[in-house]
């Protein structure tokens, strides 16, 4: 039964009139030691009123209220004590004696109380008991045996009658608190494991809308790249179609090639995305083999997640293409220049694609926005980070208007590689007219 569960008896038994006991069986115990212990001082109390020169009746009257408090020691076990310890120059009362020394040592009191009480159960005990073996033996026998035997006996007899039920009542008790003490215990840890439940599958929520807005980013990159260029060239096709067949064949190819060329970097992402739920399912099914518990299949998402974004950043573009993009920028028309400053060098992949990325976002923008504008397209490979930037003046007012839609998403979408990566991304409008967009990656990717 746990903590809960008891409190929740206990409130239950004493709607029910069962005052301080938390169980029926506690009670029924209690209300027998009760009666035995008023038996048994009844009786007591008969030579009690005898060497006190008292009515039998009083005698009798007096041990069973005196045995009777008994029924009181879980809910005030010092005055039990204090009953036993009031009547024993009496001689009655040792069941009260024992059993209330026994709850008082077992419950909540304070360990200075409980050793107060207990010291005086002995010292009464001892002269109660040094006094009539005295008496007894002197009656008996005639001869002073005080020296040693008397306090001997008395001694262990008031030892007898007090450290036992003390000793018992303190191993109870302390085993009573380890008790709850471990129940509290496993209560917590119930309430910790569901939290790491609840941390796993927010961490499992976390990692799917990381890979959604992934994909979506490279979506976004590949298809609005590929479709913007092959909308511009499908533009030019149609007003060079009778004036110029070899130009408009020319475009044709180049139309044909771009939706190859997108064709074959959907189908790679598909593949990638593809395998990456093959592992995610591999280890679902291996946790749920093993009997593993829930967290790990949630797990298993983000470490799928985190797979298909390593892969795709593997297969995927990277800075050595950064100059075949201008080419097909310019086979567009548009005037781009290409400058690299420093040595170049290998970079992680996450790098490579991010770098590409945004400078291939740059130039759609560009393209849908700035028609006719001349561009700037700077690289710089610096000690530890690479810088890139992409500048355009404003736009010629006698190029035509490509019509190419625009869901505002691009500059989100290159902030959001950047930063991921532990870089600075930056971009506006020009004095110029223009617009510029830079970003500065590390060599690798921040912890």
């Amino acid at each position: 039964m746990t903590t809960t569960g008891a409190h929740q008896d206990a409130a239950g038994a004493n709607a029910r009139g069962w005052w301080w006991w938390g169980r029926r069986r506690s009670a029924v115990l209690d209300v027998g030691l009760a009666l035995v212990s008023a038996l048994e001082c009844g009786l007591e109390g008969i030579r009690f009123a005898d060497t006190a020169v008292l009515p039998v009746p009083v005698g009798v009257v007096f041990g069973l209220l005196a045995g009777v408090v008994l029924l009181v020691r879980r809910r005030w076990p010092f005055a039990v004590v204090l009953v036993a310890i009031a009547i024993t120059p009496a001689e009655m009362g040792y069941l009260m004696g024992l059993v209330g020394l026994y709850t008082l040592a077992a419950s909540e009191t304070p360990r200075r109380i409980i050793g107060a009480l207990t010291g005086m159960s002995l010292v009464g005990t001892l002269i109660v008991t040094y006094v009539r073996m005295r008496q007894n033996v002197v009656a008996d026998s005639g001869l002073d045996a005080a020296r040693w035997y008397v306090p001997v006996v008395a001694v262990l007899m008031s030892l007898g009658l007090t450290a036992p039920p003390v000793l018992f009542g303190l191993y109870v008790g302390a085993r009573r608190r380890l008790m709850e003490s471990l129940r509290e215990r496993a209560d917590s840890l119930e309430q910790e494991l569901s939290l790491l439940a609840d941390r796993a599958e927010q961490r499992a929520e976390w990692a799917r809308t990381e890979e959604r807005t992934r994909i979506a980013r490279e979506m976004h990159d590949v298809v609005a790249h590929r479709v913007s260029l092959m909308v511009v060239h499908a533009a030019a096709l149609q007003a060079v179609a009778l004036k110029d067949p070899p130009k408009a064949v020319k475009n044709a190819a180049l139309v044909g090639d771009m939706g190859r060329q997108a064709l074959t970097e959907l189908r790679e992402m598909l593949g990638v995305l593809r395998a990456g739920e093959q592992v995610a399912a591999r280890q679902a099914s291996d946790a749920v083999s093993a009997d593993a518990p829930a967290a790990v299949p949630l797990a298993a998402v983000g470490a799928a997640a985190a797979a298909a974004a390593a892969a795709a950043a593997e297969d995927g573009p990277g800075m050595g293409d950064i100059e075949v993009l201008v080419g097909e920028s310019r086979d567009t028309g548009m005037v781009v220049e290409l400058t690299v400053q420093g040595e170049s060098r290998t970079y992680a992949p996450e790098v490579e694609q991010t770098a590409y990325r945004v400078v291939q976002e740059a130039l759609t923008n560009v393209l849908k926005h700035a028609a006719g504008a001349k561009v700037m397209v700077r690289l710089a490979h610096r000690e530890g980070e690479v810088a890139m930037q992409v500048e355009n003046g404003p736009s010629d007012g006698g190029a035509r208007d490509v019509g190419l839609p625009s869901g505002g998403n691009g500059l989100l979408g290159m902030r959001e590689r950047v930063t991921a990566l532990g870089g600075v991304f930056v971009s506006g409008e020009t004095d110029a007219g223009g617009f510029r967009v830079s970003a500065v990656l590390p060599h690798r990717r921040a912890a």
